[in-house]
């Protein structure tokens, strides 16, 4: 009998498949986003030294959000990640969609990174 594999190892391949190719430097770091059922997550990351420069999520007591696994708690995501990166002097990034498709809140972080400052 053949074993059907779960979505999110399959989720993990797929990321594991892009992160072969998607390195982030000092110079273009890598904008990572997680995405659970009840939050969303993201993290700009330098891949050279292994550490994490910026990082927003759905729990941040900032947002006050009541929701956090809708695209409108995505949207403020996004945003108060660019905002937290110019802070940082960090202006292009390289897009990590961590294995998920490139669609609903992922995309609407994504955007709203993009109109507040972000480059990739």
């Amino acid at each position: 009998m053949i074993k059907k594999v779960s979505r999110n190892q399959a989720r993990v391949a797929r990321h594991a498949r892009v992160r072969s190719k998607v390195v982030g430097t000092t110079e273009e770091p890598r904008l990572n986003v997680f995405r659970s059922n009840g939050n969303i997550f993201a993290q700009i990351i330098d891949d050279s030294c292994d550490k994490t420069l910026v990082s927003a999520s759905s729990v941040d007591k900032e947002l006050k959000l009541e929701n956090g696994g809708n695209v409108e708690a995505a949207k403020k995501v996004g945003e108060l990640l660019a905002k937290r990166a110019k802070k940082a002097k960090i202006t292009k990034v390289t897009f990590d969609r961590g294995g998920y498709l490139y669609h609903g809140r992922v995309k609407a972080l994504a955007d709203a990174a993009r109109e507040n400052g972000l480059e990739f």
